[in-house]
């Protein structure tokens, strides 16, 4: 069974996703019912959804969406990650009030995106500092070349569980190992970043990449950061570029075939459990 750590819903009636406009594919409808039946199937358990970069000035209704969600009957839904903005001044009094709501576990700032200094500003990096010693962890977003920014981060706060989203974004279609490579092993030596083995399938060639083109990749991220500092994620729907998300369970069952139970049980849900108190 699996604890997935990254599903995203999609309601464009409910809320507004600027960025979907340059993505035609995932311009549309993706309705937790949807994922859920195929979810289910599959044996996805539970699910922490992921902020999806709404409109900034519908972050909180984001969330208080999703708690609707949460609420329905025998949901998957049991915990957010939500969107933030380290960067502003209101974040101090944006924390605060998401400290109330148990249905928070974490928080994203989609930095892919973004201009790499971002997050060198003094506020950023001061805000960023708030979350430790709280419930809260923080997902790191960012292209390979952006890994140093995400180790320095770590660096800056090692009191803060960071969460490194899609094996940091490796370029597998262009089969780009390097600097990848080196920065994932570098970014593992803090151990407060653990990795999430997510999104992969939507980084291949969507009409050639098997389990093997996936290996190397997943295999590196998880010999660089051990068995008790990965978790799963199904990125869904972003999966759906890469086969859906029935194929990534399959592709991940292949991939992990010659682990233990016991490592198994601990990428799949058990890490996930652990990390954000499930």
């Amino acid at each position: 069974m699996f604890v997935d750590t990254h599903l995203h819903v999609i309601d464009l009636e409910a809320l507004r996703y600027p960025w979907l406009e340059e993505a035609p594919a995932l311009n549309r409808d993706f309705s937790y019912e949807t994922y859920a039946l195929e979810a289910r199937r599959v044996g996805i358990e539970a699910s922490l959804h992921m902020e999806v970069d709404v409109a900034e000035d519908q972050i909180e209704a984001e969330t208080e969406y999703v708690g609707g969600l949460a609420q329905g009957r025998k949901s998957l839904i049991v915990g957010a990650i939500a969107s933030c903005r380290p960067e502003e001044e209101g974040f101090a009094a944006y924390l605060e009030r998401q400290q109330a709501n148990p249905l928070v576990r974490g928080f994203r700032r989609v930095l892919h995106v973004m201009p790499d200094d971002l997050s060198d500003a003094p506020l950023f990096r001061q805000n960023l500092k708030r979350l430790a010693g709280t419930r809260f962890t923080f997902d790191l977003c960012v292209l390979p070349r952006q890994i140093p920014k995400a180790i320095a981060l770590a660096d800056l706060a090692p009191d803060v569980q960071f969460v490194l989203d899609h094996c940091g974004v490796p370029d597998i279609k262009a089969g780009e190992m390097e600097p990848w490579r080196a920065q994932i092993a570098e970014i593992a030596r803090r151990p407060n970043v653990v990795a999430k083995i997510s999104g992969v399938v939507a980084y291949a060639d969507p009409d050639s990449w098997s389990v093997a083109t996936l290996g190397p990749w997943v295999e590196h991220v998880v010999e660089s950061f051990g068995w008790d500092r990965v978790v799963w994620g199904s990125d869904w729907p972003v999966c759906t570029l890469g086969g859906g998300l029935s194929t990534w369970v399959a592709a991940t069952q292949a991939l992990f075939a010659g682990a233990s139970a016991d490592e198994r049980a601990r990428l799949y849900a058990d890490n996930a459990r652990r990390i954000w108190r499930l």
